[in-house]
């Protein structure tokens, strides 16, 4: 009882925080006649009104919203980059915040490169000893041994969603020190529109933390399928 207790918080506290984000999301895609132009239109614009040179903005896959750093291109999903609403228009000028950090060489650009990769490794690891349980156990034929391998597996996994906990100040940037003046200050939207603003901007930096959490709920999966 203590055990399913414990795991429907763990699946509450992971998954809520993804939950708020694409709430939020959905809430304020409304599509607004007041603004002047679609997410797209307001990505092309920062770019050249910045002078970010050689970056460009392209549509990618709904949801996959997005800087590439390799590419130097501000991808958005189809929805924002078409669409005339207020989280259009706030996840734009938060993605062209990050091509800003990149083209100034700012150095909490940097904490991206530096640790999602490792975060990533971290949670690829996790999976990896969890789906090896099986073959260890017949190999090491002890409980002990097993649980080892599985608390290993569980480590590696929450320090991989807690690896982007270190981007986030990257991701805060991108929105309330990049876009949010930007928007304010060039008067790209009006002042009803600014809470609504504020929401997505704080979603949209926390969209990478947010997902990590949820994929916590993997652990939980896996002890399922094992104890079959």
């Amino acid at each position: 009882m203590i055990l399913l207790v414990l795991g429907l918080l763990l699946a509450v506290l992971a998954f809520f925080p993804q939950m708020w984000v694409q709430y939020v999301m959905k809430k304020h895609h409304r599509e607004d006649p007041t603004l002047a132009g679609t997410g797209g239109e307001l990505a092309e614009h920062l770019v050249s009104r910045f002078k970010l040179d050689g970056i460009i903005v392209e549509t990618t896959e709904e949801g996959r919203d997005h800087f590439d750093p390799a590419a130097q291109a501000v991808r958005l999903s189809p929805s924002n980059y078409n669409g005339k609403s207020i989280t259009a228009v706030a996840v734009a000028a938060h993605e062209v915040g990050h091509a800003i950090q990149y083209h100034r060489r700012e150095a909490i650009f940097e904490l991206r490169k530096k640790y999602m990769p490792t975060a990533a490794r971290f949670s690829k690891i996790g999976v990896a000893l969890m789906v090896s349980v099986p073959v260890a156990g017949l190999v090491l034929r002890s409980p002990v041994a097993i649980g080892v391998v599985i608390g290993l597996s569980v480590l590696f996994q929450l320090l991989g969603a807690l690896a982007y906990l270190i981007v986030l100040p990257e991701e805060w940037d991108a929105s309330f020190n990049k876009a949010m003046p930007i928007l304010v200050d060039g008067e790209y939207i009006s002042p009803d529109q600014r809470h609504g603003i504020q929401k997505v901007l704080k979603a949209a930096a926390l969209t990478y933390f947010a997902g990590a959490l949820a994929n916590i709920l993997n652990i939980g999966r896996w002890l399922m399928i094992l104890r079959r």
